[in-house]
């Protein structure tokens, strides 16, 4: 690997940070510092803690940024769900998001049992 920017996981929670960008742009404004700001940090989290563990020098460090990027992922998840139960956004605009974040969950465990066995 050359730089966490190789890593199709970290590209695709790029492409998450900016959907969730999108999405909280239509919340309401007195969510601001609430949902809003949640969201917008968790979605950061989850690239900002690839690109942090990559370059360490053991794989142990590296999946241990990962687990916490997986932490983010599972707080934008709760999230989600939030905005559906409470109806600020409807299930078209969720879903998109909702699905990438399950592909990245899922391409963090494979990417960290791939670490494990090398």
């Amino acid at each position: 690997m050359k730089t966490h920017k190789d890593l199709d996981v970290w590209k695709l929670a790029i492409e998450l940070a900016r959907d969730v960008y999108d999405l909280t742009k239509i919340l309401p404004k007195n969510e601001m510092f609430g949902i809003t700001s949640q969201m917008r940090r968790a979605a950061i989290s989850i690239a900002s803690n690839i690109a942090e563990g990559a370059p360490r020098q053991t794989k142990k460090e590296f999946s241990q940024f990962l687990h916490i990027a997986s932490g983010s992922a599972s707080e934008i998840d709760t999230i989600i769900e939030i905005l559906r139960v409470t109806d600020l956004c409807k299930p078209p605009e969720l879903n998109k998001i909702q699905e990438k974040n399950t592909r990245i969950s899922k391409m963090l465990k494979g990417l960290n049992r791939k670490l494990k066995s090398c």
